[in-house]
């Protein structure tokens, strides 16, 4: 038993030392960042007229803490980033593939995406979803209560085929309202021609912010009529890079989950928890296998906060958006951000 006991040691540590070789070899990404002393940055603004495979609302100001966030894991804390925007996902990705960018802030880990050999993409940092919006003074409180009422949804994209697949499954007789410029779709619910839309909840968030006081009618539907995560993207190729972009998402989420945020760090720093003291550097040596220091993810944590206090901030009740933790809270309240352990 004993020797068994060693044999696996040594295997463990032989594995440890060609990863940390290969990873040593293979930092072409952070060798050009830090050549350059500034992180090029991709984020999509999400037009619209321009974006037909998706409805996601435009969540920059989210995406460019996700920047930030790589930009000091990688360039320290006062890090320089340029943004690039893009109207729409596919072009994102192209820029990414050409080298214009070596991050998008958020892209759409699909099947398409996934599928294709030069995109690598870390955990999810926001479940998106497509849901309603409906007005409450309709009495609509559930899709049930939708049944003989009209829908409204933009033509041509993937929400439609969501939408009927949905409502099929649930047995919902409802009346589809098609639409292919957004303001007229808007019109036509406020004016209670249709009792609900459906999008992305990002989208919707940002739908309801145009309709000013009106908004206090209009409620976004817990109910998910299909996934549409989001989350960093890189190409693939360089494993150290991705290790870095999967490590900085799964920190912001530990850090919230360990208590860690910008106004407590320096206190947590003396907490005796092994989890903390990895994550915040206390001991050492832990982050070497990535190519980072050890003190990395305070800096990440005191420039953008934990993941927590980013969605809170960004999109979340201290944003115009609004939006509810739902699925994006942590999986110890009943959502689905999980980090993975430090060890």
């Amino acid at each position: 038993m004993r020797m068994k006991r060693i044999l696996r040691l040594l295997c463990s540590m032989a594995f440890l030392l060609v990863g940390t070789t290969a990873m040593a070899q293979a930092g072409a990404t952070l060798q050009k960042i830090k050549a350059a002393g500034s992180l090029p940055c991709g984020i999509n603004t999400e037009e619209p007229e321009y974006s037909t495979q998706d409805a996601h609302g435009n969540h920059s100001v989210f995406d460019i803490d996700i920047c930030k966030a790589v930009a000091v894991a990688v360039l320290g804390q006062n890090a320089k980033f340029t943004v690039a925007t893009f109207r729409d996902e596919q072009d994102a990705l192209k820029a990414l593939k050409s080298g214009g960018i070596v991050l998008l802030a958020t892209g759409s880990p699909n099947l398409i995406n996934t599928s294709n050999a030069g995109f690598g993409f870390s955990r999810p940092l926001f479940y998106d979803y497509q849901g309603f919006l409906v007005n409450k003074t309709m009495g609509i409180t559930s899709p049930n209560d939708l049944a003989g009422k009209k829908v409204c949804f933009l033509g041509g994209t993937e929400i439609e085929n969501q939408l009927e697949g949905y409502m099929k499954r649930e047995k919902i007789k409802w009346l589809p309202f098609v639409f292919q410029e957004e303001g007229e779709m808007e019109a036509a619910f406020i004016t209670r021609n249709c009792a609900a839309v459906t999008a992305d909840v990002s989208q919707l968030a940002y739908e309801r912010i145009a309709f000013k006081s009106l908004a206090r009618d209009f409620e976004i539907l817990p109910d998910v009529i299909a996934k549409d995560p989001l989350a960093p993207t890189y190409l693939l190729g360089d494993p150290q890079w991705a290790a870095i972009v999967n490590w900085t998402v799964d920190a912001l989420i530990q850090a919230e989950e360990s208590g860690v945020t910008q106004a407590n760090l320096a206190e947590m720093k003396k907490i005796d928890d092994p989890v903390i003291q990895r994550l915040l550097g206390v001991q050492r040596g832990y982050w070497e296998f990535i190519g980072l220091d050890d003190t990395w993810v305070a800096r990440v944590v005191e420039a953008v906060g934990n993941y927590g206090e980013m969605f809170e901030r960004d999109l979340g009740s201290g944003s115009v958006m609004k939006l509810a933790r739902g699925p994006n809270n942590l999986w110890t309240r009943g959502g689905l951000m999980y980090a993975l352990p430090i060890r």
